[in-house]
């Protein structure tokens, strides 16, 4: 028999997902009325409704719509991403840019751009060089007897992350002055430039429609390997799985905006303080929450100063920095 508090942490994870889908509206909402040029509801109503045909109709649906869409896909790739690799390690400190592999796509993708790679062929470089980030931190995470721990894990994701780092400064010491500014932006994560493509709509919805089937064996692999293996999950087969997705999420990620940090660390973890365990619901949650989070951070990136944009990258750090310091605060120990 229920008992009363089984009952309403059951109907609030039912209410979840309408709740955050509701704020995902009303972010995207927010996002079209507030900036340089502020519009009032009604102006919003008239372009809907095709009877507003002037400047109103192109900030809104030439430009503010798009960069709205595109910062929700953006924070749905990273926090889903995020989330894969903490149940990967087993780790809430665990996301891509602390284990350095929004920095190896980063680095992969600044190479192309130097080259005049553009278009499909940037989000592969982006790709292998997220897939190459995370290979390296496996392999030398290894110990002596040939296996890895979450703990060694996160210490050397957080090396290779300064190393890539190091990297990012080399190839932005040699590169042209004319496209100095652009990457500099890129790379503190920008949607000014984002053009407005469904390809990262489709990896994130072809992601979580990926994870889906695999929603049990996610479950059990985050209470451990040694349970997950003795119920019958073919973990090695799950570490590839959750290794590929989670480096083409966040390559497409780091393709549309550069590398915006913390998301894919703040959200996960939110999201599970809301006793949300099942990754059948937390996953889209965590794809509609990191979605919404960066809508909102990018509408006050490009209104707090305006007509100043800032980079959206340094909102995030803001908001993310402070839960990150709680979580070691706490000996990063899983929720």
């Amino acid at each position: 028999m229920l008992t009363h508090h089984n009952m309403q942490k059951t109907l609030s994870i039912r209410l979840l997902l309408p709740v955050l889908l509701t704020l995902t509206l009303a972010s995207i909402m927010l996002a079209l009325l507030i900036g340089n040029i502020p519009l009032g509801p009604s102006t919003l109503l008239h372009v809907l409704d095709g009877s507003e045909t002037g400047l109103a109709r192109s900030l809104i649906l030439e430009l503010r719509l798009p960069r709205a869409l595109n910062a929700f896909v953006t924070g749905g790739l990273l926090s889903v991403a995020g989330a894969l690799m903490q149940v990967l390690v087993r780790n809430p400190l665990a996301d891509p840019y602390v284990l350095g592999i929004s920095g190896g796509a980063a680095v992969a993708a600044l190479l192309a751009m130097l080259f005049g790679v553009s278009g499909y062929w940037l989000t592969g470089s982006a790709f292998a060089g997220a897939l190459l980030a995370m290979a390296l931190v496996f392999v030398l995470s290894r110990g002596g007897g040939g296996s890895w721990t979450p703990t060694r894990l996160l210490l050397t994701g957080v090396v290779l992350a300064t190393g890539w780092g190091a990297l990012i400064s080399f190839i932005l010491a040699v590169s042209p002055d004319t496209n100095l500014r652009g990457m500099l932006f890129w790379l503190m994560g920008d949607l000014s430039f984002t053009a407005h493509s469904l390809f990262p709509a489709l990896v994130l919805a072809g992601g979580l429609l990926a994870c889906w089937p695999l929603g049990r064996d996610l479950n059990i692999l985050n209470r451990g390997e040694i349970q997950a293996g003795a119920l019958g999950v073919d973990t090695p087969r799950l570490h590839t799985v959750l290794y590929l997705l989670a480096s083409l999420l966040t390559a497409t990620a780091v393709v549309q905006a550069g590398s915006i940090g913390f998301v894919g660390l703040v959200i996960p973890h939110l999201i599970r303080l809301l006793g949300i365990t099942d990754h059948r619901i937390l996953l889209p949650a965590a794809a509609l929450a990191g979605g919404s989070l960066l809508i909102l951070a990018d509408t006050l990136a490009r209104s707090l100063l305006a007509p100043q944009q800032l980079p959206v990258g340094i909102v995030t750090a803001l908001l993310g920095i402070p839960l990150f310091l709680y979580l070691l605060q706490r000996g990063g120990r899983p929720q």
